[in-house]
């Protein structure tokens, strides 16, 4: 008997250790959404375990999923991030380098292979929003107390304290809350319809505090712009129509009502004609008016080199080659590897066949979910935020904005197409 319930506790010991061998790489993809919103360096280390984990699963079907475009593509802009090095002038190290930020997209035909097979990625969406959460409690810690900020302890160099801002920078922090705000409508409403009223409360609170976070403390201007277009997006494909206009004037009103209330606001909206101003009439360096310069200078740049552009790591060097005299104009004498357009990064490196390359990727995956769930809402919400801010910004290719892509594309992108699958 004795023997036989040994055999018996070795045998449940097995089952668990290989029934642990699909959950664990989930554990660890929720370890780096944790991580996300408050370190770079943490989120890396955490890859590694799961990159690890993630290689004794099945992996029989795992290059036949790689064909599929949403899989494909990511791996085909890599791949010819890659390639770009050998037509660059750039030096070697920056054409390396300038392969880093494209190189996370590999990590996303990963995560939905994994997600599509186990269903663990409720634990990547809540981790990511327990994290969110305390920074936004944090922020407002730092908000009334800026010699709060982890930013004065971890950043290189003298840091300026600025009120709100928590870790990292206010981009980021407005990129996070503004997702997670928008994310929570969705099961808000569906608890709602359930009767599940305390559950939709609790949401709805979290939701609200987002909100307050970047109206009373702060919020980046690209979130300012974006979040009412996503705000139409969702009303437009959850609400009757009817409903949906009626919710789209209701934010109206209340954007007119908070710019009244909000000193936050206010100074961010007016910092727009300010910024303008200050680099139309004096050709000073600011926000907005960089922001054109950039864009001025990378068309040309592409209009140099349109079909395969000037290879990968090219911009600053081309951006150097094309600086005015800083005394005269500073504005125009800037030097920077980051033109803050997505398309006209891609462009100028690329060409026409990377901007072609990175539109299919995002409308591959926008197509990705279509349907109804939790998963397809933030999946949805994901991309569309990314293509929305990379009018922008590079976010894209940088990293919070970028890893939050990838792990938002790849798990809601698994899941979607278990549930597809499964009806």
């Amino acid at each position: 008997m004795t023997g036989a319930a040994n055999e018996q506790q070795a045998a449940s010991w097995l089952g668990a250790i290989w029934a642990a061998r699909y959950r664990t790489p989930a554990r660890f993809v929720a370890l780096v959404a944790l991580l996300l919103p408050w370190t770079t360096t943490g989120l890396i280390f955490a890859l590694v375990p799961w990159l690890i984990a993630f290689a004794f699963v099945d992996l029989r079907a795992f290059p036949r999923s790689l064909l599929r475009p949403i899989c494909l593509l990511p791996i085909a802009l890599v791949a010819l991030a890659a390639s770009g090095t050998l037509w660059s002038d750039a030096p070697w190290p920056e054409r390396i380098h300038a392969i880093g930020p494209a190189a996370k997209l590999l990590v996303i035909p990963l995560l939905i292979y994994q997600f599509e097979r186990w269903p663990y990625g409720h634990w990547v969406f809540a981790a990511f929003l327990v994290s969110c959460t305390a920074l936004m409690l944090y922020s407002f810690a730092v908000a009334i107390d800026p010699a709060l900020s982890l930013k004065l302890y971890l950043s290189r160099g003298p840091y300026k304290v600025e009120s709100g801002i928590a870790v990292r920078n206010y981009i980021d922090q407005s990129q996070e809350f503004a997702l997670c705000a928008l994310a929570l409508v969705y099961p808000t409403l569906s608890m709602l319809r359930q009767g599940r009223a305390r559950g939709a409360a609790l949401f709805a609170v979290l939701a609200l505090g987002f909100l307050a976070n970047m109206i009373f403390v702060v919020v980046s201007r690209t979130t300012l712009v974006t979040l009412p277009i996503l705000v139409v997006v969702f009303a437009l494909l959850h609400l009757r129509l009817r409903t949906a206009l009626l919710t789209v004037g209701a934010i109206g009103l209340l954007a007119v009502l908070l710019l009244g209330v909000s000193p936050n606001l206010r100074m961010t909206v007016a910092k727009f004609q300010a910024d303008y101003e200050t680099s139309v009439r004096d050709g000073e360096v600011s926000g907005m008016g960089s922001r054109l310069e950039y864009w001025r200078k990378s068309l040309r740049f592409i209009a140099d080199a349109p079909l395969v552009g000037h290879g990968t790591g090219a911009i600053r060097g081309l951006f150097a080659s094309a600086a005015a005299d800083a005394e005269t104009n500073p504005l125009r004498a800037e030097i920077v590897s980051n033109p803050h357009n997505q398309t006209l990064s891609v462009a100028v490196q690329w060409g026409v066949v990377g901007v072609l390359m990175l539109y299919a990727l995002w409308f591959a995956h926008l197509a990705l979910f279509r349907g109804e769930g939790l998963a397809c809402w933030i999946g949805l919400l994901v991309v569309a935020q990314n293509m929305l801010t990379s009018l922008l910004n590079t976010h894209l290719f940088d990293f919070t904005p970028g890893w939050i892509y990838v792990l938002g594309v790849g798990v809601a992108g698994g899941m979607a197409l278990a549930r597809k699958v499964e009806s």
